[in-house]
C-alpha cells in the first residue's frame, strides 16, 4: 500500500508542474488582451472628442433667398429691391 500511495502523491506533483509553454501562453494572452484593451480606449476617446467639437460648433443654417411658394404670386418689395 506504500507503493500505491507514493504513486498518488508523484501523480499529483506532476499535474502541478507547469511547463514553460503555459507561462509564455497565457503571458502572450494577456499582454494581447490588455494591448486591445487600450487600442479601444483608444478609440473610444478619439471619438469622443471628435464628438465634443462637433457638439460644440456653432449651427450654421442657410436657407437661401425667399421665393414666391406660388408662381401666381407677387413677391413682397424689399428694401433692396428699390436700390437703396
Amino acid at each position: 500500500m506504500n507503493l500505491g500511495e507514493n504513486m498518488k502523491n508523484k501523480k499529483k506533483q506532476r499535474h502541478q508542474v507547469k511547463s514553460r509553454f503555459y507561462y509564455i501562453f497565457w503571458g502572450t494572452a494577456t499582454l494581447s488582451v490588455f494591448a486591445g484593451q487600450m487600442y479601444v480606449g483608444t478609440g473610444y476617446r478619439r471619438m469622443s472628442e471628435s464628438l465634443d467639437r462637433v457638439l460644440d460648433a456653432p449651427i450654421r443654417m442657410d436657407i437661401g433667398i425667399p421665393r414666391p411658394k406660388h408662381p401666381m404670386m407677387v413677391p413682397e418689395k424689399h428694401m433692396w429691391d428699390y436700390g437703396i
